[in-house]
């Protein structure tokens, strides 16, 4: 599981920094991914094969399973962590986000989200206003 969040810098050749609590959690390999609202997915392998699993139940005749099959898989490669802990982020993957410098890494409880600093403050302050609202909407316990 994936929780918290943590603020690190892009390298100048565009290496981030995992999170040591998250590091162990993607040994066994990870797929980063263009994902929602303007972030990066990274997902442990087995949790990316889970997904694409799910991908490929869709009905091939509906025109938005297959979009969003293929914006999920055309924007997604693997990765590897070095001995330091870094992935590499390449440049597609960067421009997709708009990350320049400075990156949020956010554990998202079967993924981590990686944000732009400021993408990612514009984007929690939205969503903190509308907590309750959402909440009632999704009837949790």
């Amino acid at each position: 599981m994936f929780i918290g969040q943590y603020e690190h810098s892009l390298e100048a050749k565009g290496r981030l920094s995992i999170p040591k609590k998250f590091r162990s959690q993607l040994e066994g390999g990870a797929v980063i991914a263009q994902g929602l609202d303007g972030c990066l997915f990274l997902y442990p392998k087995a949790a990316w094969e889970q997904l694409i699993s799910k991908l490929s139940q869709l009905p091939l005749t509906r025109t938005d399973a297959r979009g969003f099959t293929r914006a999920l898989s055309y924007g997604a490669t693997e990765v590897e962590i070095d001995s330091l802990g870094r992935i590499l982020l390449p440049d597609y993957l960067r421009q997709f986000a708009g990350i320049t410098s400075h990156c949020v890494v956010a554990g998202a409880v079967d993924r981590v989200e990686i944000w732009d600093k400021f993408r990612f403050a514009a984007y929690t302050s939205q969503i903190n206003q509308k907590r309750e609202e959402i909440a009632e909407k999704l009837e949790l316990p």
